[in-house]
This record gives C-alpha cells, sequence and structure tokens, in this order.
C-alpha cells in the first residue's frame, strides 16, 4: 500500500535514492579506507617553548587591535590540544584569533621514562608557572586568561588556588571535575578492592594509552560500535566523514600518562575526593578552592558521560570569586567544545565574557 499522497513515482525515486546511497556508500567505503587520515591543527603557530612532555604554542595573530590579555588554554594530560583547531572553520583558536585574541595553548607529548615520576605538584607548580612566564614576556603583560579543558580544567582551579595573588585576571574552566564521587563507572572500575595500582605503576612506570583509553570507552561501551554504524549510514555523505574522521582521529589519539601522576590522581582525587574536600597538599601547599577570587567562567555540557554535571558543579561553590558564571549548554563532553553545537553555543558565549574582562 502506497502512503497516503505518494504515488508510484514517488515511491521509485525514493527507492532510486536509496540505491545511489548504497552505491555511494560502497564507493566511498573504499575511499576511507584508503585515504590518509585528515589534516588537523592548521592555524599557523610557533612552538616558543617544548620541555620532554610540555609544549607551549603561540598563535600568531591575524587581527591588527588585539585584546591586551593573553589566553593560555591548557589542554587535558590524556588527549592533544588539536581539538581547539580541528579545521578551518571548525577550530577554537581560529575563530579567538578573528575575535582578536592572543592565544596560547599548553600541549602535551607522551610522558618519556625519565618523566615517569612526574606529579600533579611538577604541572601546577612548575609547568603552568613556567608557561605563564614565558606569556607574560612575550605578550609584554602582567595578567594572563587562563582557561583548562577537563583534567586541563583540574590543573588550572589547583594552579589558581595555589597563586592567589596573581597574575590570573580570569579563569575558565571546561567539563572541570571537582568532585570525584559521581563518577559510578570510573569508580566501579578502579574499586581499591581490585585495582592495584601501585603494583601498575611500579611495574609499567609510564601508564600505557590503551589502559588510559579502556577507562574512557568503560563509560560508554557501545559508543564506538554506534559510531561506526553511523558512519556506514552517512558513508555517502562527504561533510559527515570528514568530520567523523577528525574526531575520530583526536579520540583516538589518547596519551599515556606518567605513572606517579596516574597513581597520585588515582588516589588523591578518584578515590579520596581530596580536591573538593579540601584536603589535597601539594609540596606542603593546601589547595584551597576558596582562595581563588578571580573572574570565574564555568562551562558544562548537558550530556558528558566522562565528567558528569555533579562531577563539576562543585566549583561554583568552593571558589571565592564575586564575580562567577556557570553555563550549562547541549552537547557532550567534546561537542562543548569543537563541532556545529560549539560554533553556534559555546564560542559565542566564550568571546562575550572574555572580551568583558580581557581590556
Amino acid at each position: 500500500m502506497n502512503r497516503v499522497g505518494e504515488g508510484e513515482g514517488g515511491i521509485a525515486q525514493r527507492f532510486q535514492s536509496e540505491i545511489e546511497k548504497a552505491i555511494q556508500r560502497n564507493i566511498k567505503g573504499l575511499e576511507y579506507f584508503a585515504s590518509p587520515a585528515p589534516a588537523v591543527g592548521l592555524t599557523p603557530k610557533n612552538v616558543i617553548y617544548k620541555r620532554g612532555t610540555l609544549n607551549l604554542y603561540h598563535y600568531r595573530p591575524v587581527t591588527n587591535d588585539v585584546y591586551r590579555v593573553p589566553l593560555l588554554l591548557v589542554m587535558a594530560t590524556t588527549n592533544k590540544a588539536y581539538v581547539f583547531d580541528l579545521a578551518p572553520g571548525q577550530s577554537l583558536i581560529e575563530f579567538l584569533l578573528r575575535q582578536g585574541y592572543d592565544v596560547y595553548v599548553i600541549d602535551w607529548d607522551p610522558p618519556r621514562p625519565e618523566e615517569k615520576r612526574l606529579r600533579l605538584e611538577d604541572y601546577v607548580l612548575d609547568f603552568i608557572p613556567d608557561c605563564i612566564k614565558r606569556v607574560q614576556s612575550r605578550s609584554q603583560t602582567e595578567d594572563v586568561t587562563l582557561i583548562g579543558y577537563c583534567m586541563g580544567g583540574v590543573l588550572s582551579v589547583i594552579y589558581a588556588s595555589l597563586h592567589p595573588n596573581g597574575p590570573i585576571k580570569n579563569l575558565a574552566c571546561f567539563t572541570t571535575p571537582i568532585n570525584w564521587e559521581p563518577m559510578k563507572l570510573v569508580q566501579n572500575w578502579t574499586d581499591r578492592r581490585y585495582f592495584d595500582v601501585d603494583r601498575l605503576v611500579d611495574t609499567l612506570g609510564i601508564i600505557p594509552s590503551d589502559v588510559v583509553a579502556a577507562g574512557f570507552d568503560m563509560q560508554r561501551p557501545t559508543q564506538k560500535i554506534a559510531g561506526t554504524l553511523r558512519l556506514w549510514d552517512n558513508m555517502w555523505n562527504d561533510q559527515f566523514v570528514k568530520s567523523y574522521r577528525m574526531f575520530d582521529r583526536w579520540g583516538s589519539d589518547t596519551l599515556p600518562l606518567a605513572g606517579e601522576y596516574f597513581r597520585q590522581v588515582t588516589k588523591e582525587l578518584l578515590w579520596e575526593n581530596r580536591l573538593v574536600k579540601g584536603t589535597l597538599e601539594l609540596r606542603g601547599q593546601r589547595v584551597d578552592l576558596s582562595a581563588i577570587k578571580v573572574p570565574l567562567l564555568h562551562v558544562v555540557a548537558e550530556h558528558d558521560h566522562i565528567v558528569p554535571y555533579d562531577c563539576a558543579k562543585e566549583l561554583m561553590f568552593k571558589v571565592g570569586s564575586e564575580d562567577k558564571e556557570e553555563v550549562i549548554l547541549k552537547g557532550g563532553h567534546v561537542s562543548l567544545v569543537a563541532g556545529p553545537n560549539a560554533v553556534k553555543r559555546m564560542w559565542p558565549k566564550l568571546d562575550q565574557w572574555l572580551g568583558e574582562r580581557s581590556t
């Protein structure tokens, strides 16, 4: 029986359309497996500092007038920073440059064997302060806005709490876990009764990337299968395939972690939840989130499976800032910062918030 209003010609047309898509899927499928991965991170930049696992990038300004206060973005220690710069038109970095910001990014390489003993202290009391000094020198200004993504947000928050007298002028955090107790799946995966983190770290030194990636995959075990099915269903769509490949490349580019850092995060943040409890100490200094007084923008994703809202929301209650704003946006952990949702929602909001505080 025909659908109401659809004659034999309409049915034949729809059938022909499905045939064309099926043919395109097969042709494009062969091209997909034969072609190289898409280029990412194309916005021009200079590596102004490199030290072991640490890279500091400065992106070349594209406007004549640049805001006085530079931006320093801190990437999560588990992934590469090119998620901020996927492709022209899909690049947060490109967007910020066009709005007139002076942009720097802390990116990470796999830690070397001699870096297996790196701890939180090294990141927040050594790496970040070192980079901030170089940003200050290059931009010739004392003030810096610090922006952290995921675990990069955790490092940024800890840094800001331990440096309450500056030089940070503004702090922005994306999908940043502060309270680790609600991470139920991760809690189950790393149950201290069965997960021997000491043996793992003492044996391996560096935690391999596949172990780190497994932790993410266990939070959504069917995600890769569902993603592959969506890819096949849309293989005829060049734009969809291009976007999928960029995100898939970034998602698969998980970094290994320094063993001591992994041990410390597991025990002190995940198991003992010391950050939200105010009992975390680094080199004899207690991390007190109420010491943070600078303007704060806290951005969370409504459908974040890695850092659920319950893990992030405590930041707004803990910081001592009078000027603080929380924004809950549609999207997931990655689509919050990259992709069509980010272009329409998060990027304009970030620009509006920064513009008022970067002069």
